[in-house]
């Protein structure tokens, strides 16, 4: 479905919340471009690029890229596809980030999926990813084609060593923390559109006809 209107939205969810499945049919189906935080910081990495060798090194050491690098980035990129409606994952994280964004780019709103803990910490321990990629499978819920290996490259694919249930409620707890004040600010902007559901069978009709009558 396209829309001549432009729409700028943002999708929130926790890791293993199926973010990554809803994008991509929200891609899909209205035309919106997807930008994703993780691709273009993988793409400047593998590019060499400035950016790229300043974010190589603090992912190395096991910490986050700084706001003004990652925030940099990602207007750079919208200004680029300025024309065009997009989607946007896995920025902002942090408050200031929000605050950058929202006063750089007019926000239509903020997909944000509510899925219980208990079901993705279920979901995770089932997870197999491609690494150079990023693809994430998951057995009985997003399978990949040929057991073992990646959909487009065929490579082999694994498991991470922290994807236990300790080590993933812990995640997850951290997550919830970190992007309690991004909703709330996005609320208070009137953006904020929560999605509650196990599943994303269950999550997505939801999602579609609230996209639908946003873009009408």
């Amino acid at each position: 479905m396209a829309s001549g209107k432009l729409f700028r939205a943002i999708i929130m969810g926790a890791p293993g919340s199926g973010k990554g499945t809803v994008s991509a049919r929200i891609v899909k189906g209205f035309n919106l471009k997807h930008i994703s935080s993780g691709d273009l910081l993988r793409s400047n990495i593998a590019k060499g690029t400035e950016l790229g060798r300043i974010a190589d090194k603090y992912i190395k050491e096991g910490k986050l890229v700084p706001d003004i690098y990652i925030t940099k980035c990602i207007l750079s990129e919208l200004e680029q596809i300025r024309s065009h409606s997009w989607l946007l994952d896995g920025f902002p994280r942090t408050r200031e980030q929000a605050d950058d964004l929202w006063e750089q780019e007019r926000i239509d709103s903020v997909i944000n999926l509510d899925v219980p803990f208990e079901v993705i910490i279920d979901r995770i321990q089932s997870r197999w990813v491609h690494l150079p990629s990023g693809r994430v499978y998951n057995v009985g819920f997003n399978d990949p084609k040929e057991p073992g290996r990646d959909d487009v490259t065929g490579e082999p694919l694994s498991q991470r060593p922290d994807d236990n249930p300790v080590a993933v409620r812990k995640r997850l707890e951290v997550y919830d923390a970190c992007t309690k004040p991004i909703n709330e600010y996005f609320e208070r902007k009137g953006v904020l559109a929560t999605f509650k559901g196990s599943t994303t069978d269950e999550i997505w009709p939801h999602v579609k006809k609230y996209l639908e009558t946003k873009l009408q």
